[in-house]
């Protein structure tokens, strides 16, 4: 074993580099990817050994990043998540394609004002830790700019690489044979986010871009070779929906991985029909469409893991996920219970964000029944949807279930709404009532 050691704010972070199968159980094996239309090398079976912190139950705070803009904003943040009794915190360090943390890769968030001596993440991470508080790197992957104005920074990856964003059908013919870094690509995706915020939160990149995998990457091991993390979690690991990625460079990587699937004279067939219409292929063979997206994620999720186990075994891989395996499935090309089941994800947190109870067990249930043990299921709590008292019974339903832990979004709905008759806010009435004496 050789270790490394990196400074941070006066803190030297010392990163053990084992060996994959040092004193730890095996979870699963890695297939072979072929999502880029290459064989991709991975190591064999990923060990997983215990977090630094272990608790009988996560109770965990999706902590968005409008709460961490300012130090004092971090310190009461911390404090209250403790005095409520929660013992995990999920804080969301690269929200839109920028960083609320040091960064050599993405631009520093806007809306974090003052010079780069302030590190939210740093800083929480210090604030939580005094108090025994696990800290988990909240990192939204391909979603990377909301339906507004364009970013300020020349370096942000929707000014910097518009190359790499993913096109919606409706606009993949139009778009198809201009150059993204001509005039009106971006602001056509853009108007279109606008258009469709209802269901389109923003702008994507594309999935099967290598670049952008490779990009992507590069943020997991950035922060969990510097900073003394407990965990990295994804979020909007999938695509928006099916009618994304219809950008050329997807359509011509599907070109390239479906060809020696359905044979050299099928495929010339196709290519031939792709030069009147771009969409040929991919109508052609909807489920190998489907298949294709579907590998592209899975194949980022496995490279990441197995990176970050090389360097940080005890690092814990979580993601956020559709509750609706179905749908995470056939919609969002996110396979999560593969994931599980390969052992190249260590914890998924299904988001069964419903005012239903029962769909909310229903949820949970499944969930438990894909992880197998409890401590690989972490209970996506949507209190932003719930009365209080709907939130604390999904809180007991999901104990119920057999959930190893429950995750609750978000802290500033919860810091603000639901106060009864004393005053107490959810946040205080989720400790007094669900974490006390635990």
């Amino acid at each position: 074993m050789t270790r490394r050691a990196r400074r941070r704010g006066g803190r030297v972070l010392t990163v053990a580099l084992l060996g994959a199968t040092a004193g730890c159980s095996v979870v699963g094996s890695a297939a072979t990817p072929e999502a880029d239309g290459e064989p991709v090398p991975v190591p064999g079976p990923v060990s997983v050994v215990e977090p630094v912190r272990r608790f009988d139950e996560i109770r965990g705070l999706w902590i968005v990043r409008s709460a961490m803009t300012r130090e004092e904003q971090v310190r009461t943040m911390v404090q209250r998540a403790a005095e409520a009794g929660f013992n995990t915190l999920l804080v969301q360090i690269r929200g839109r394609g920028d960083a609320f943390y040091a960064s050599d890769l993405e631009p520093r968030a806007e809306s974090v004002p003052g010079d780069a001596s302030f590190d939210p993440l740093a800083m929480t991470i210090d604030e939580a830790h005094r108090r025994g508080i696990a800290v988990h790197a909240w990192v939204n992957t391909h979603l990377v700019w909301g339906p507004t104005a364009p970013p300020r920074s020349r370096d942000h990856i929707v000014n910097a690489h518009p190359e790499w964003l993913a096109v919606p059908r409706s606009l993949g013919r139009e778009l198809h044979d201009q150059d993204p870094r001509g005039d009106g690509f971006t602001g056509r995706l853009l108007a279109h986010a606008r258009a469709n915020a209802g269901t389109v939160e923003g702008v994507y990149t594309s999935p099967s871009d290598p670049a952008v995998k490779e990009h992507v990457k590069s943020i997991w091991m950035d922060l969990a070779s510097r900073y003394d993390l407990d965990g990295i979690h994804f979020d909007y690991i999938r695509y928006p929906s099916g009618d994304f990625d219809y950008s050329a460079g997807a359509l011509r990587r599907f070109r390239h991985w479906v060809t020696p699937r359905v044979g050299p004279e099928r495929a010339g067939e196709l290519i031939a029909a792709s030069r009147e219409d771009p969409y040929a292929m991919v109508d052609a063979l909807p489920d190998l469409w489907s298949d294709f997206r579907r590998e592209n994620i899975t194949d980022l999720v496995r490279r990441i893991y197995h990176g970050v186990k090389e360097v940080r075994p005890q690092l814990v891989v979580s993601a956020a996920v559709f509750a609706n395996q179905a749908d995470a499935f056939t919609n969002r090309f996110q396979a999560w219970p593969s994931w599980l089941e390969e052992g190249i994800l260590d914890v998924a947190v299904p988001m069964a964000y419903t005012t239903d109870q029962a769909r909310f067990s229903g949820f949970i249930r499944a969930g438990r029944a894909s992880a197998k043990t409890s401590h690989r299921l972490w209970a996506g709590v949507g209190a932003y949807l719930n009365s209080v008292d709907g939130t604390l019974e999904q809180i007991d339903r999901a104990r119920t279930e057999g959930a190893g832990g429950i995750v609750v979004f978000s802290y500033d709905w919860a810091a603000s709404a639901g106060r009864d008759a004393d005053g107490f806010t959810l946040l205080q009435q989720i400790g007094r009532s669900k974490f006390a004496n635990r």
